[in-house]
């Protein structure tokens, strides 16, 4: 099961450097050796841009805070 504290250990760091693309937060959490589940879960955000973590949780609302 995917949590958001899986989500958000994986691309934090990435969103440092300015708005990330869906593809951009799915590589960052790639490179810091996130689990498939969570770049799964990760590829159900829509195309657009991510100003920071928080944001992408709109859209992934099914997925529970903590196990």
């Amino acid at each position: 099961m995917v949590t958001r504290v899986d989500i958000a250990d994986s691309p934090e760091a990435a969103f440092g450097s300015g708005p990330l693309t869906r593809g951009q937060v799915i590589r960052a959490a790639d490179q810091r050796g996130a689990r498939e589940d969570v770049l799964a879960a990760l590829g159900q955000l829509p195309a657009g841009y991510y100003s920071h973590l928080r944001e992408p949780w709109r859209h992934l609302g099914e997925v529970p805070r903590s196990a």
